[in-house]
């Protein structure tokens, strides 16, 4: 596979009419070639054009037909392994296990999609028949099923550069969904979008279908990517970054003569809390598994835990504990210059709070993309007093709050903002003693946890990947797993039709063979 520096559009390339951008290689500061052509303003509507006429047609394919694009993708990435995870160790300086790991989760969840598309009940189709003799009013025949929204718009993500952005999740339950996608590149990453974008880009033509299902662009700002969502062929966004960033697009999807839904996923500290008795018998054990949580990928996860609740009593020995096991970890490069910035320059703000101590901090050299942990304790009171202390440092830093009692601890737990996780640790007594406290959580996050850390997202049917606002722009949602393609559907009601102008989903023959509920019974078999 060539890298061409220039975006991917239908079954070409883009215009390539505005600046030129390079990616950088974060271990050693190198300029990659080649530059990337980047795309204007003029060139929205041609994309978004493009993307709505496939719709026309690809928003009719079968489950059969999405499933082979799905694992035509899942093919081609597999047959550029080798390129994809070189360019990947080069644009983003991870390790390359990471690299090949990030790979097969790619793969996976995309065969996965193509499972669920292929198999079909995920359309949740009902159907009420008729009853015309039904008094004091007739029954009319009445059948629904979910239906793609239209083109989506996804940005990728600067931490996953595989899994979260050119044939990541979302594109993945979008295309499963039946809606053409316009992939927004990372510019730090752009190299290994393309050859990711060449492998959908080759799929979609092996597979038949109209050009406009998938466009690959890049752009050096927020301009281009900013009309394509204003645009009005365009019918949701993916997203998952700042909290900034994902906020600026909701206003613009809001902002719309038709607004549409932008599901964000932007910024979480994953609150862990210790619970005393488990801390008495394992708290040097728990210190160090939770030093490898938070400094796993350099704190690069949307994962990573970055605020601990314990008592005061213990707070110190854990601390130190923590940061012993913290400080035995080298620094390592992060993702890129400004991510490296960023950090640094919010952990910076973290230590000057006042009520803040500092306990551990590791720097990298001067010069370097390369940054290690940084842990801080505060007590319950302080935590509570400055809302500054509850925003995302990404990055390996923690703040340690330290409360006098776990009722205290529990209250803290109100004001926790909405979270992807939350994790307590206890022993059998405490866990069962806590449902006040998971009651809490249960309404502050999206994927609770026992006795276990919040790094490892498992791409399954049950795992929920989202959160209440601001982890995510909707908490009814989840960006990994299969509930996912949820956000690219919406349901559509027939009554009263012809059984040959239905959908197969609600024929009474089941030609598909679906689960379905019928008359309220969930049920596989036809309709007399």
């Amino acid at each position: 596979m060539k890298l061409n520096g220039i975006s991917l559009i239908g079954g070409g390339q883009g215009q390539g009419e505005g600046p030129v951008v390079h990616a950088e290689n974060p271990a050693t500061g190198e300029q990659l070639e080649p530059g990337y052509r980047c795309e204007t303003i003029d060139s929205v509507e041609s994309i978004a054009r493009l993307a709505a006429d496939a719709f026309e047609i690809y928003r009719q394919t079968s489950g059969a037909d999405k499933a082979a694009l799905l694992r035509k993708i899942a093919d081609n990435i597999d047959a550029a392994e080798e390129e994809i995870v070189a360019r990947m160790q080069a644009e983003s300086g991870l390790p390359e296990g990471r690299c090949r790991g990030e790979k097969g989760r790619t793969v996976g969840q995309l065969r996965m999609f193509a499972e669920l598309v292929e198999e079909g009940s995920w359309v949740d189709a009902r159907i009420e028949t008729a009853m015309p003799d039904r008094a004091p009013l007739p029954k009319p025949d009445l059948r629904s099923m979910a239906r793609p929204l239209g083109p989506v718009v996804v940005f990728c993500a600067s931490n996953f550069p595989l899994a979260f952005s050119v044939a990541g999740g979302d594109v993945a339950s979008a295309l499963a969904a039946g809606c053409p996608v316009i992939v927004k590149a990372h510019l730090g990453h752009p190299g290994t979008a393309e050859l990711v974008g060449q492998a959908v880009q080759a799929a979609v033509t092996e597979c038949g279908l109209p050009d406009g299902t998938f466009a690959l662009v890049y752009e050096e700002g927020i301009e281009v990517g900013s009309a394509l969502v204003a645009h009005r062929e365009v019918k949701a966004v993916g997203f998952t970054g700042s909290r900034q960033g994902g906020r600026a697009l909701m206003d613009i999807a809001a902002a719309r003569k038709e607004p549409i839904p932008v599901y964000a996923e932007m910024s979480a500290i994953n609150p862990v809390f210790f619970l005393p008795e488990i801390m008495k018998s394992k708290g040097e054990a728990l210190a160090e598994a939770f030093a490898g949580s938070l400094t796993l990928g350099v704190g690069q996860f949307c994962t990573n835990p970055g605020l601990v609740f314990c008592l005061k009593d213990q707070v110190e020995d854990f601390a130190q504990a923590v940061s012993k096991a913290a400080a035995a970890v080298e620094p390592a490069t992060m993702l890129n210059s400004r991510i490296c910035q960023n950090y640094r320059e919010n952990r910076e703000r973290l230590e000057s709070l006042p009520g803040v101590s500092k306990v551990l901090k590791v720097e990298g050299p001067e010069g370097s993309c390369n940054e290690g942990a940084g842990v801080y304790v505060t007590s319950v009171e302080d935590y509570l007093e400055n809302p500054l202390m509850w925003e995302e440092v990404f990055g390996p830093t923690t703040l340690i709050v330290a409360g006098s009692t776990v009722k205290e601890l529990r209250d803290a737990a109100q004001a926790l903002e909405g979270q992807l996780t939350a994790t307590v640790h206890g022993t059998d007594e405490e866990i069962a003693a806590s449902a006040d406290l998971f009651s809490i959580l249960e309404r502050k996050a999206g994927r609770l946890i026992v006795n276990g850390f919040p790094t490892g997202v498992e791409v399954c049917h049950s795992m929920v990947h989202g959160g209440p606002y601001p982890a995510t722009s909707d908490g009814r949602t989840t960006s990994v797993g299969s509930m996912a393609i949820g956000r690219f559907a919406r349901p559509v009601s027939w009554q009263s039709f012809p059984d040959a102008s239905l959908p197969d989903e609600l024929k009474n023959a089941n030609p598909l063979g679906i689960w379905r509920m019928v008359n309220g019974e969930r049920v596989q078999g036809t309709i007399a």
